[in-house]
C-alpha cells in the first residue's frame, strides 16, 4: 500500500472511530498528522465522531492537535462545539495551542459557553489557562456568548457562574457598549442578572 493510500484509509478509520484499524495503519507507516484535501487531520475526524479511543491511539502516536482545516476547525476546537469532556481530556494531553480560533474567531470555550456544555466548560477552566476575556469576531466574549446565545435557563445560568469564577470580566462590552448585565436584563433572566451583580471578589475557583 502506497503511503498516500495508507494515509486514505487512515483518514477513514479515524472518522469511522475503529482504534484498532488506526493503530495497524500507523504501525505500517503511516503518520499521525495524515489530512485530507481540505486539511483536516485524522485527530479532527476522531473528535468530529467524538471517537475517543481512536483519537487516544492518534494522541499517543505524537499526533498534532492543531493543524485547522479550510473551515479552520481543529480537534481542540471541535470540542468546543460537541461539549466532549472525554475528547477534550485525550485532547490535552496532546498540548494544543489554547488561542487557536475557529472561523467566528471563537476559541473552544466560547461555542461550549453558549451551547449549554456545562460539564465541558468547568473542566476546560479547571484544567487550562484558556484566556476567559477572548474576543471573537463579533466582538463577543464567553460571558456574552452565554448570556446573548443562552437561555437563561439553570445551565446556562451556571455557565455564566463558572465564567466569573474563574475571572470573566463582568463590565467587558459588546461593540455597542451593551454589557452581559444589561443583556441580562434585557432578557429578563433574573438568575444572571443576580450573578453578574455579585462582586467578583465573591466568586472563588
Amino acid at each position: 500500500m502506497t503511503r498516500e493510500a495508507l494515509h486514505a484509509e487512515l483518514l477513514n478509520a479515524a472518522r469511522d472511530g475503529d482504534a484498532g484499524r488506526v493503530a495497524r495503519l500507523l504501525k505500517a507507516g503511516a503518520s499521525p498528522d495524515a489530512r485530507d484535501r481540505s486539511g483536516r487531520s485524522a485527530l479532527t475526524f476522531a473528535a468530529l465522531g467524538d471517537h475517543v479511543e481512536a483519537a487516544r491511539v492518534l494522541v499517543a502516536a505524537g499526533a498534532d492537535p492543531d493543524p485547522q482545516d479550510e473551515g479552520r476547525n481543529n480537534a481542540l476546537l471541535v470540542t468546543g462545539e460537541t461539549g466532549s469532556v472525554a475528547m477534550l481530556r485525550v485532547i490535552l494531553k496532546a498540548k494544543p495551542d489554547l488561542g487557536r480560533t475557529n472561523r467566528f474567531g471563537g476559541t473552544a470555550l466560547i461555542p461550549a459557553a453558549d451551547r449549554g456544555h456545562l460539564a465541558y466548560v468547568r473542566e476546560l477552566l479547571r484544567t487550562t489557562d484558556i484566556d476567559v476575556n477572548h474576543v471573537n469576531n463579533l466582538g463577543w466574549t464567553a460571558l456574552l456568548e452565554a448570556v446573548i446565545l443562552g437561555d437563561g435557563g439553570p445551565v446556562h445560568t451556571e455557565i455564566v457562574r463558572e465564567l466569573l469564577a474563574h475571572g470573566a470580566d463582568q463590565g467587558l462590552p459588546d461593540r455597542e457598549g451593551v454589557t452581559p448585565l444589561e443583556h441580562a436584563r434585557q432578557r429578563g433572566y433574573a438568575g444572571m442578572v443576580r450573578l453578574l451583580q455579585t462582586p467578583i471578589e465573591s466568586f472563588t475557583k
